[in-house]
């Protein structure tokens, strides 16, 4: 039975789920595993699936090279409006309880496909290679979560140890264009929450009370000079507040305000100086607006910067150029945007290449660029307009997980390495 991709994709589009909440995402996944005769085990870290093929390697017995394939399964909360016939009109409820719209308006939709794709391939042509793939269908990527989840429940001791960990990502490149580089791919980030204390009380006495309102908004624009002023305009920084929260009523000043940062940085030294100077400022703003209770700043997730191994990385982009073409593959230069995929390969001591894989219309994508509108015309990631053409980026996202797992696996018994 060969699986219907595109119809796949559009099914896993119209249903999104939140992170950890990807129990339908899951069923489809381990549905097709088993149409495929695929060994798998469910419910890891929740809502994660990982799966085993066993091919073993030349007359040694053994299992080993042992191939990582990953893909994250959760969606967004976002309202889609792409204005697609397969547009999402799902909704959900958050961590925090809120009934919230979901879409897939980070790919892992076409992540999830990719894999299914890829490893229906590896199995029907198992005579061409050896060694062992596992398949990691991962939860809550986007709580940044779902790895670490995952590595709790055993899955690097449940399943064979990788020698190597390979994972890719959608993104607004052409479609049929891979973005890789090695060295740092993405960003480190922290996601903190920064509770403000201040004094509650009718909205015409503000001289009796303490403002958390205006000790909240003086904070959230000193914490802009950090990166305008307080880091090497050579370096890379990204200090963004993404919510605020205060108050239920006009006339009254609330007694705290909350706000959510998002931080970003291409290494541990830069992360612990940004830090730094996160906690002066908010403790420093709360002590200038006279504060009685000091804040509290609680970090929600910490991810680390994204790596690719060098060697592997220079590998692979060969691979890449041999199967698809030279100059099939760009440097998309660092993305500040963060990952958690790493945490398997961290944790197991071995490589990692990540890559990017393109979805926009080669046409729009070269009319944008050629008019210097790219930012604008192009969506992006976690935008409410994000869509990637189906084709060719559903063939391209299959043939480049296929391509590197072959790349890092075994040759048959008797074949040479060269030939696999």
């Amino acid at each position: 039975m060969t699986i219907d991709l595109e119809a796949l994709y559009i099914d896993l589009h119209r249903h999104p789920e939140l992170s950890f909440q990807e129990t339908r995402t899951a069923g489809i996944v381990t549905q097709h595993l088993t149409d495929l005769g695929i060994e798998f085990e469910e419910g890891i870290g929740k809502t994660g699936v990982a799966a085993v093929i066993r091919n073993p390697s030349t007359g040694s017995g053994t299992d080993r090279p042992v191939v990582w394939l990953r893909a994250d399964m959760d969606a967004l909360p976002v309202e889609e409006r792409t204005g697609l016939e397969y547009a999402s009109t799902a909704r959900g409820v958050d961590a925090s309880g809120t009934d919230v719209p979901v879409m897939h308006a980070c790919g892992h939709d076409m992540h999830v496909t990719a894999m299914l794709g890829a490893l229906e391939r590896l199995v029907a042509t198992k005579d061409e290679w050896a060694g062992t793939v596992v398949a990691v269908f991962q939860p809550a990527e986007e709580h940044g979560a779902g790895a670490q989840s995952m590595i709790a429940d055993g899955v690097l001791d449940r399943f064979p140890k990788p020698d190597i960990v390979l994972g890719q990502h959608i993104t607004p490149l052409p479609a049929g264009t891979i973005g890789v580089r090695p060295g740092t791919q993405m960003a480190a980030s922290d996601g903190l929450t920064v509770t403000l204390f201040g004094r509650g009380g009718h909205g015409s006495r503000p001289h009796s009370t303490i403002d958390p309102v205006v000790m909240a908004a003086a904070t959230v624009m000193r914490l802009q000079t950090i990166v305008s002023r307080e880091i090497d305009p050579r370096d890379v920084a990204v200090v963004t507040v993404g919510s605020i929260h205060a108050g239920l009523k006009n006339n009254i000043i609330p007694a705290e305000a909350t706000l959510e940062l998002s931080l970003r940085y291409p290494d541990d030294a830069a992360r612990e100086r940004v830090l730094e100077k996160v906690e002066r400022i908010v403790r420093a703003e709360a002590a200038a607006s006279g504060a009685e209770v000091p804040p509290t700043i609680v970090t929600d997730h910490t991810l680390p910067p994204t790596i690719n191994d060098p060697v592997a990385t220079t590998r692979l982009t060969h691979a890449f150029n041999g199967a698809f073409g030279e100059g099939t593959v760009v440097d998309p230069g660092m993305f500040t945007g963060s990952e958690d995929v790493s945490w398997f390969a961290r944790e197991a001591g071995v490589p990692l290449v990540y890559w990017f894989w393109g979805g926009i219309d080669p046409e729009k994508f070269a009319e944008a660029k050629a008019s210097g509108t790219l930012e604008s015309a192009i969506p992006t990631n976690h935008s409410p307009f994000f869509a990637p053409v189906l084709h060719p980026t559903i063939e391209r996202g299959v043939d480049a997980l296929v391509v590197a797992a072959r790349e890092f696996l075994g040759a048959p018994e008797g074949e040479p390495a060269e030939a696999k």
